[in-house]
This record gives structure tokens, sequence and C-alpha cells, in this order.
């Protein structure tokens, strides 16, 4: 559907749409593993014989955002480069290998009466996914509802458009070969904000859940205008914590991993936390490395004090997610005080503690309320694909359904299926 139709009719194309998917829902619900892996496989293959188009539609996206004036950060997220197509084509790959969810049976067991009761996985119905910037979440999105039986409809930001509708007419071939309804996964069509308003409406009742993934702005919008579950993905506010027991080496290594890899994704890591017994021994080489890496470090009164160079880090500071080569940085009396600063700031999306003190590891655990820590291990790990989900739709920063990054199994629901000979309840 082209622009030009749609503009000026939003609110009827978006009903259109919500009508489609539940009825592709309901197809899909009973679709078997075998069509959705082919449906899965055809499309990565697709999206390998399409590449030039894609990055065509890719460089058109990327001359308009810069033509805007739009910040580095924000560009990368957008950029596609054949080894990012590779790793979305693989990301599908691996979604379409996934044990199918659909139908497995979670727990069971036979009550006196001689009931048998199962808890089995059942498709969420269809999805609403609000994202910005990043193509790839497109693929991702699409391939992981489809995977968990659901529908999804896509509203990615007016900045990807065509990068998203080029991916999405791979995913498309998938379903057209496998015998699935197209409808399965759609686009939004138009640019037009009011889009994302009729999507947080429910599209009268077409959409079961919504997920958002981007910045504060869409989150904070999404929350407050919902009529629909959401799975609540918030900013990304990283800490580091290097404790007393740190190994020097990995400090250093996986600090500047966790801060520079990649500054624009929201696993970057953004305030970094040391202890003062290891402020001399540690901080410079860390600070070093970071500098020496581009990364403006902005810190403390004692940081500033060992880092001339460093600046004062202001109380705004240590509550942004820069999406940028710049950290905040403070030196702590001790781990409580990490512990303590963490749970002010944090926006519990991921944390990692560098320790060689199982006491320290374990007291971090058990005290910091985050979905993702981690233990000597770089925080952009925090990514459903490295956690073996193939892709994710975005990383649940709530405590309801899903928490963490959300793959397959955390877009179905279940059901209680029970089965009797001919019991009456007294």
């Amino acid at each position: 559907m082209s622009l030009a139709k749609v503009k000026g009719d939003t609110a009827a194309v978006m009903a259109e749409l919500g009508r489609n998917a539940r009825a592709a829902a309901r197809v899909l619900a009973s679709a078997t593993p075998a069509q959705k892996r082919t449906a899965l496989l055809t499309a990565a293959g697709a999206i390998n014989a399409h590449r030039a188009k894609i990055l065509k539609a890719n460089g058109r996206d990327m001359e308009a955002a810069k033509a805007k004036g739009i910040s580095k950060a924000f560009l990368d997220r957008l950029l596609l480069t054949d080894a990012r197509i590779d790793a979305m084509i693989e990301a599908v790959r691996t979604i379409a290998e996934l044990p199918d969810p659909v139908g497995s049976v979670i727990a069971e067991w036979d009550r006196p009466n001689g009931l048998h009761i199962q808890r089995v996985r059942t498709p969420l119905g269809v999805i609403g996914v609000i994202f910005e910037s990043r193509p790839n979440v497109t693929a991702d999105a699409g391939a992981l509802c489809l995977k968990a039986g659901n529908a999804v409809i896509l509203r990615g930001g007016s900045d990807s458009f065509y990068s998203s509708q080029a991916i999405v007419d791979c995913l498309l071939d998938g379903l057209h070969l496998a015998g699935l309804p197209v409808e399965a996964i759609q686009l939004v069509p138009t640019t037009d904000r009011a889009a994302v308003g009729e999507m947080l409406a429910g599209l009268d009742g077409n959409i079961d859940v919504i997920v958002p993934r981007g910045g504060k702005t869409l989150v904070a919008r999404v929350q407050a205008e919902a009529r629909v579950p959401v799975f609540a993905h918030l900013e990304g506010l990283v800490h580091v914590y290097i404790d007393r027991s740190a190994d020097l080496e990995k400090a250093v290594a996986i600090t500047l991993n966790a801060k520079m890899r990649r500054t624009g994704i929201c696993g970057a890591a953004e305030t970094l936390l040391v202890h003062r017994d290891v402020a001399d021994t540690h901080l410079r080489p860390i600070i070093a490395a970071l500098q020496g890496a581009g990364c403006e470090i902005r810190g403390d009164a004692t940081v500033c004090a060992l880092v001339p160079d460093a600046k004062p880090a202001t109380e705004s500071d240590w509550r942004t997610e820069y999406e940028d080569a710049i950290i905040s940085v403070k030196v702590v009396d001790s781990i409580e005080a990490a512990i303590a600063h963490i749970e002010h700031y944090s926006s519990h999306h991921t944390e990692a503690v560098i320790a060689e003190d199982p006491a320290a590891v374990e007291l971090f655990f058990n005290s910091i309320d985050s979905a993702i820590l981690m233990h000597n291990a770089s925080t952009q790990f925090a990514d459903g694909g490295e956690f073996g989900f193939g892709g994710e739709i975005g990383i649940a920063t709530g405590k309801m359904h899903a928490r963490g990054p959300v793959g397959v199994e955390q877009l179905t629901s279940f059901q209680y299926r029970v089965r009797g000979n001919g019991q009456l309840r007294p």
C-alpha cells in the first residue's frame, strides 16, 4: 500500500491492518512447525538474495537522516552493512531452527479424582511492535512473532521506513511459499504519527500486546496511552561496578567493551562505579583505555582529582543514557554503596559486577533488581541473540510476563487443558 493511498485515512488503514492480523493469527495458531520453519528459512534466503535492494533502501533512509542532522549514534543504529545483513540472516535462520514453543507442555499433573491437567504454551495472538531506527528489528520481530504463532503489526520509525519495507518484502516471500497468510507480518504503510495512537488504542480489540523499542519519548508515550498490555522496555541506563577484588586485566577489557564496542545500543555501559580500595590501581588504567578509544569522562570529585582532564559530573549525568562515547564515573566506598547508587539511578535493564570474590558477586546478584545481571562479562551481551534466542524484540524491564530479552518463549502465553472421563464435581 502506497503512502499516497493512506494519507488522510490513517484510522481506516490501521483498522484494516488489525482485522487482517486477527484473521492471520487464527491461521498461525494451528500452523505446523514445518510451515513456520520453511517460511523463516525462505525469508532468510530472500534477505540474502535481495541484499542489494535492502542496502539501496537503507541508503535512501541514511541520506534523509543525514539531511535532518541526525546524531552520530542514531545514524549508527540506522545503518545497514553487509556484515549487519549477514547477522540478520543468521538470526532468522537461528530462530527457524529453535524448538517450536506452541503446544509444548510446560507442566502436567493428575488429580485424585482422575483429572489430568496440562499447562500448554499458546500464541499471544496479535502483537504490535513500535520501534525506532534499527531496521534489523523488522526481521527479528517478524521472525520471532511468526515462530511463536503470532501475527505482528510493525510500526518502524519514519527514518527507517524504506529499509524496513525492503526487509518485510523478504519475510512475505517466506510466508507465501509456506502457504501462510501474508497478513501475518504487516508493516504500517504510513509515517503518520497518528498510526501509533491507533495501535495504542488496540485497533478495535485486535492487538493483544504492544512492544515498544526506542527512546524515552516513545516508551513514555506508549506507557501513558496504551489501552492494551505493554511489555515495558525502559532506557538502558547500564552500570558496571569494579569491586575491590576485581582482576585488573578483566576490569580494563570488560569496561572498554561494555562502553565502546557499540555506544548506541541499550546494553552499552553508561556509568562506571569503582571501589575506593582499587581506585589507585584500577581507575587510571581503565580511564586510559576509555580515553584512548575516544571516550569522554565525566567524574565525581575523586575521579577528577585522579584524572585531570575529566569533566565534573552533574546530578543529571547519573541519570543519563548517553548512547554516545561518554561515561559517568564514580568512586564508591563499598559494594553496598555501589548497590545503593545503582538501585537509585538504574532503569533496571542490565548491570555488571567485575569481581573475583564469590561473596561480593552473590551480594550484588541478590541485591540488584534489574532484568539482567552480569559477572565478569561485558554488558553488551545483553541481547537475545547472545542469549541463544536467535534475536529479540527488545529487553523487557518490567516484571510481568516477560523480563529481559523478549524471545520466542516470551511471546507465548499458556492455557490449561483438562482431560477427564466423566468426572462430576460433588
